[in-house]
């Protein structure tokens, strides 16, 4: 394409293909086909619902299948060699890496979480990707920037990881490895052979992959846009400001507090998120309920609960959600930024 800026392709790929702007336009003359005026209350929440299901399912299918096809490169075992090689605090740093290709919740992170721990890995390698696993992934990447544009998604990637070292290292740092389930604590397994697969059977394994992940998720994606669209159109302005608002010292606490119990991904949330952020929440406020909502679910953590023992649970619970705090209140004083 020569003598297009590349400042006009860049637009163009997060106008068009991340955010599918072309969609929502088409979806609008449809309703508009149909007598539904798509800047109405009600057509509104239509359009947005319309919308957001079938752009993130898109994403979801497409960045899910290159992520599985990618995983079947690197199964637990080759895994758990490559982050063994490293010591100290690069092994929080890779462990963290490692969980930004791993499953997109919390729940299917915690059996490759034991399995980590099981096969002698220093327990806070494990934990920095336990918390990077649901929090930072590549899906978040895409779909963070499809709302709230590159610079955002970086930086809520790069906050994560650094949430998830730090949270690894203070871990480590405390010695607590007694507070592990006593058959998390099993000897090391014996090293297996890697299972050597075609390139039809890792495209296989990726669309079964996919679709597996696709059912799973499919049902959250719905409830998580049906929240967004009643926020978005129907939930006055002003509320959301009173709650969420600048105005409100503790915000940021508030919505770290709220987002745990909610069980959902990244693909859940990001409608929710995206609803809040438009209605006029602090970027570090949205960002840290998306945080909180991904990692620390009630089922992530009822599972949890039974690989660790209570001292570490609240250890964990408390880091991730100091971090989660102060990185919303940074987001919020940067806001301006981005």
């Amino acid at each position: 394409m020569k003598g297009v800026p590349m400042e006009s392709i860049g637009t163009f790929i997060l106008d068009q293909v991340l955010k599918m702007q072309w969609l929502s336009e088409l979806i609008a003359a449809l309703l508009g086909a149909l007598g539904i005026d798509a800047a109405g209350q009600w057509g509104g929440t239509l359009h947005f619902f319309i919308y957001d299901t079938v752009k993130i399912v898109t994403l979801l299918c497409v960045l899910v299948f290159a992520i599985s096809y990618i995983q079947s490169h690197f199964p637990p075992e080759r895994s758990r060699k490559i982050m063994g090689r490293f010591k100290g605090i690069w092994g929080n740093v890779v462990g963290a890496l490692l969980g930004t290709v791993t499953p997109f919740c919390s729940c299917s992170s915690i059996p490759l979480f034991i399995g980590f721990t099981r096969a002698g890995l220093p327990l806070g390698v494990t934990f920095s990707f336990l918390i990077s696993s649901p929090m930072v992934d590549l899906g978040s990447l895409v779909l963070i920037m499809s709302i709230f544009g590159p610079g955002v998604a970086v930086a809520y990637t790069v906050v994560g990881l650094l949430i998830a070292i730090a949270g690894g290292t203070i871990i480590q740092r405390m010695g607590m490895e007694e507070h592990l389930a006593d058959f998390v604590r099993g000897d090391a397994p014996a090293d297996a052979e890697l299972l050597s697969m075609t390139v039809a059977e890792r495209l296989a394994y990726a669309r079964k992959e996919t679709w597996g992940t696709f059912k799973k998720v499919f049902p959250y994606i719905l409830l998580g846009v049906g929240i967004g669209a009643f926020i978005h159109n129907w939930i006055p302005a002003e509320w959301i400001e009173l709650v969420l608002g600048d105005g409100n010292p503790f915000a940021v606490v508030l919505a770290t507090l709220v987002g745990a119990p909610i069980y959902a991904d990244t693909f859940g949330a990001i409608p929710i998120a995206e609803a809040l952020y438009y209605k006029g929440t602090g970027l570090g406020t949205v960002l840290a309920f998306m945080m909180s909502v991904t990692t620390l679910s009630i089922p992530s953590l009822t599972m949890l609960s039974r690989v660790i023992k209570p001292k570490l649970m609240v250890t964990f619970l408390g880091l991730c959600i100091v971090g989660m705090c102060i990185s919303g209140y940074v987001f919020n004083f940067l806001q301006p930024l981005f």
